[in-house]
C-alpha cells in the first residue's frame, strides 16, 4: 500500500486560508469527509480536538498533523492541506503552520495502513521536500511529489513539474523508474540504524504518543537523521499503533552511552535501570532533537533508577507544572473509582426503585423487598470499594505500586473514621509521598537489601504510618469539617440550598470536561458517600445543559451557525441527554466569548431549579436514563430544560446571523 492509495484528490486543499485552529481541523475532516472515509464527521472531530487537548499536533518547522483513532472513522485515510502564508496553529515552536497532513484511523485497528501513515511522518520530515509540497500549484503535482518521494527518487529543490515528469515514466514502486532516470544514491532510511563497528549503538531512543502514529514515527525519524548528521550511532525503538518497532534488546542497552525517551504514554522503563537517561515528551524528540543527542552524549545526563524517588522525578520532568500534576494524580484516582460509584450508585438506585417505601419503617426503604435488598448488597459492596480505590490509585499515581496498598489502607480508614472523601483524597497523597519519603531513606541500605524493600518494608512501615497518619491527623479535622459541611447542608433552608446549586451547576460548564468541570463532578460524587443527593442531581444538571442548549440553538436560529455546525448540533441532543458535557466543546472553542457564559447562566439555572424542587440523585452518571431513579423525576427534567433554553436564547441574542 502507498500513501497515495490514503490519500485522495478530493482530500487535498492547495493555497487554503483558515483563520484559526478550529476552522483548520474542521476544513480538514470536511476534505478527509470528501473521500467516503468518516462515517460520524462529527465524532471524528470531537476525537481529534480531544487529542489536541493532550498535545498540541502543530510540530512546529511549519508543520502540522492533526490526527486521531475515532470510532467515526470508516476507513483510514489522509487529507491534506496547504497554507503558504501561514497560520496560527498553536505550533510548539510558536512558528505560523503551512503544511498539514490529517490522519484517520479506525478505533481499535492496527494494519498495514499504520505503516503507510508512519512512512508519511517521516517523509514529510525532510525540509526540501515539505517546502515542495507548500509551493505545489495543482494537485496532481502535489500527489507526484508524494509519490517521487515515497520511490526515493526525490531532489533538492525538485519542482512539482518535474516530479509529474518523472511519474509520467511509470514510478511504481519505491527505488524503480524509467530505464532513462536518473537513480540517486540509496541513504539509510529510518528502520536502518546505524550501528558503530562494534555491532552497538551510542545513543539508543524510544518513541511514542498516544495515537501511535504520527509523532512517534516522526520522533523517530528526527534522531536517526539529527544522529547521523552527527556522526553519532543510534537506534530507535517505536512504540506505535501496530506495536514495538525496532524493539531494544538487553545488549543493546548495556552497550549504550545513554537512552533519551521521548514519550507521552507510559513505555517500559524498568530495563533502564541504572543507565543514564533523559526523558522528554515527545514533541522534543521532534523539534529538538539536536540538543538532545548532545546532552545524551555529553555524559551528564541523570541516571535512571527504576521505581526510586529519582525515576519518579524524571517522569514530572517530561511533564507540565507541579499544578499539572497534583490534577493528573488526582484524575488518576477518579478515574478508576468511577466504575465502582457508577454501578454501585445505579444498583442502590435501582433498589429505591423497586421498594416500596414504609412510613412506619423509613430505614428500610431500599432494602423492605428481597429484590431490592439483592440490589442494594450488591450496589453497596460496589460503593464501599470507591474511597479506598480512590486513594490508592491517587497513591500509586505518584508512587508506583508502593503506594497502592498504603493508599488503600489509608481510603479504607478515611472512610471508617468519618472523614469520608476528603479524607481518603488527602490519604491518596498522603500515601504518595510518604512512600517516596520512604524509598529515599531506604537508598542508603545496602544492595543486598533491595529485595526486601518492596515485600517488607514499604508495606510494613507504610501501612503503620498511613494508620498513624490518617487516625490522629487527618481524622479528627477532616471529620468534624465533614459533619459540620453535613450539617450546615441540611439545615440550609431553600435559598441557601439553591445558590449551592448554581455555583456547582455553572461549574460544570466552564471548561466542559476540563479541571473545574472535574472538580465540581468529584465533589458531587463524594457527597453521594455521606448521603448528599441534592448536590449530584444539581452537577449532572449543569452538566447536560450546554449540548443541550447548543442542540436546541442549531435547530431553531440555524442561521447563527455555519451548515457543519448545524449538522453537528443535532448529535449534541444525544450527547446531552446522555450527561456528555464535552460535545459543546467544539462551539465554545470556536466562540468561547459568547458560548461559555452563556452555558454557565443556563446550567446554574438548572441547578438551582433542581435544588428549588429538591431533586436528588444517587447515581452519578446516566443522564435521561437513570430519570426513573432520581428524586422528583418530572420538575428535574423541567429545571434541564428551563436552564437549555435560557442559553440557547442567549446564545441566538448573542451571535449575529451569518451572511450566506
Amino acid at each position: 500500500m502507498k500513501i497515495t492509495d490514503l490519500l485522495q484528490k478530493q482530500s487535498i486543499q492547495l493555497q487554503a486560508h483558515p483563520t484559526t485552529k478550529d476552522i483548520a481541523i474542521r476544513q480538514l475532516a470536511e476534505l478527509m469527509d470528501a473521500s467516503g472515509n468518516l462515517k460520524n464527521k462529527e465524532q471524528y472531530i470531537k476525537d481529534v480536538l480531544i487529542r489536541e487537548e493532550s498535545g498540541s499536533t502543530g510540530l512546529g518547522m511549519g508543520l502540522a498533523t492533526p490526527h486521531a483513532k475515532s470510532i467515526g472513522v470508516k476507513t483510514p485515510g489522509l487529507a491534506a492541506m496547504t497554507v503558504p502564508e501561514g497560520m496560527n496553529f498553536e505550533s510548539l515552536d510558536g512558528e505560523p503552520t503551512r503544511l498539514f497532513f490529517m490522519i484517520a484511523a479506525p478505533e481499535g485497528q492496527a494494519d498495514m495502513h499504520v505503516q503507510v501513515l508512519a512512512n508519511l511522518a517521516t517523509l514529510i520530515m525532510d525540509p526540501e521536500f515539505k517546502e515542495a509540497l507548500i509551493k505545489a500549484q495543482t494537485v496532481e503535482g502535489f500527489l507526484a511529489l508524494i509519490d517521487v518521494k515515497e520511490a526515493d527518487l526525490f531532489k533538492p529543490k525538485m519542482t512539482e513539474t518535474e516530479a509529474l515528469a518523472i511519474v509520467e515514466q511509470n514510478v511504481t514502486t519505491a527505488g524503480t523508474a524509467a530505464p532513462n532516470a536518473e537513480q540517486p544514491e540509496q541513504k539509510p532510511t529510518e528502520a536502518t540504524p546505524a550501528k558503530a563497528g562494534d555491532g552497538s549503538y551510542r545513543v539508543l531512543g524510544v518513541t511514542a504518543c498516544p495515537t501511535g502514529i504520527a509523532h512517534t514515527a516522526m520522533a523517530a525519524e528526527a534522531l536517526t537523521r539529527t544522529a547521523a548528521d552527527m556522526g553519532i550511532t543510534i537506534k530507535v525503538e517505536q512504540n506505535g499503533a501496530s506495536g514495538v518497532k525496532d524493539a531494544l534488546t538487553a545488549q543493546d542497552i548495556a552497550n549504550a552511552d545513554c537512552i533519551i525517551v521521548a514519550a507521552d504514554k507510559s513505555v517500559p522503563m524498568a530495563r533502564f535501570n541504572g543507565k543514564p537517561l533523559i526523558q522528554v515528551k515527545v514533541a522534543d524528540g521532534i523539534n529538538k532533537a539536536k540538543e538532545l543527542l548532545e546532552e545524551a552524549t555529553s555524559g551528564k545526563a541523570p541516571i535512571y533508577e527504576a521505581g526510586e524517588e529519582k525515576a519518579n522525578k524524571n517522569a514530572i520532568s517530561a511533564k507540565d507544572s507541579f499544578g499539572r500534576q497534583i490534577y493528573k494524580h488526582l484524575m488518576n484516582g477518579v478515574s478508576h473509582m468511577l466504575p465502582f460509584v457508577i454501578g454501585g450508585g445505579i444498583l442502590i438506585a435501582l433498589a429505591f426503585l423497586f421498594d416500596d417505601f414504609n412510613p412506619a419503617d423509613p430505614s428500610k426503604f431500599g432494602s423492605g423487598s428481597e429484590l431490592a435488598a439483592f440490589f442494594m448488597k450488591i450496589g453497596g459492596a460496589s460503593f464501599s470499594f470507591m474511597l479506598p480505590i480512590l486513594a490508592g490509585f491517587i497513591g500509586m499515581s505518584i508512587a508506583d505500586r508502593p503506594g497502592l496498598a498504603v493508599g488503600f489502607v489509608g481510603g479504607y480508614l478515611a472512610n471508617a473514621g468519618g472523614s469520608g472523601f476528603l479524607g481518603a483524597l488527602l490519604a491518596g497523597f498522603v500515601a504518595g509521598y510518604l512512600m517516596l519519603l520512604l524509598k529515599r531513606a531506604f537508598s542508603v541500605l545496602p544492595q543486598s537489601l533491595e529485595g526486601i524493600k518492596p515485600v517488607l518494608l514499604y508495606p510494613v512501615l507504610g501501612v503503620l504510618f498511613m494508620g498513624i497518619i490518617i487516625t490522629f491527623i487527618i481524622n479528627p479535622p477532616v471529620g468534624a469539617l465533614n459533619e459540620g459541611l453535613m450539617n450546615a447542608l441540611k439545615s440550609m433552608d431553600t435559598s441557601s440550598r439553591i445558590v449551592i446549586g448554581i455555583i456547582f451547576a455553572g461549574m460544570m460548564a466552564v471548561d466542559m470536561g476540563g479541571p473545574v468541570n472535574k472538580a465540581a463532578y468529584v465533589i458531587g460524587t463524594g457527597l453521594l458517600a455521606t448521603g448528599e443527593y441534592g448536590v449530584m442531581a444539581a452537577v449532572m444538571a449543569g452538566g447536560m445543559v450546554p449540548p443541550l442548549a447548543i442542540a436546541l440553538c442549531t435547530t431553531f436560529f440555524p442561521n447563527r451557525f455555519t451548515p457543519a455546525e448545524r449538522k453537528s448540533g443535532i448529535t449534541n441532543y444525544v450527547m446531552g441527554f446522555s450527561f456528555i458535557t464535552e460535545g459543546a466543546i467544539p462551539f465554545a472553542a470556536a466562540d468561547p466569548v459568547r458560548v461559555i457564559p452563556s452555558c454557565i447562566v443556563g446550567a446554574g439555572v438548572a441547578g438551582a431549579l433542581s435544588m428549588a424542587f429538591e431533586c436528588t440523585l444517587r447515581a452519578p452518571h446516566g443522564g435521561i436514563f437513570v430519570v426513573p431513579t432520581i428524586g422528583n423525576p418530572l420538575m428535574y427534567l423541567l429545571a434541564i430544560l428551563v436552564g437549555s433554553v435560557v442559553t440557547a436564547l442567549l446564545l441566538a441574542v448573542l451571535k449575529n446571523p451569518l451572511k450566506d
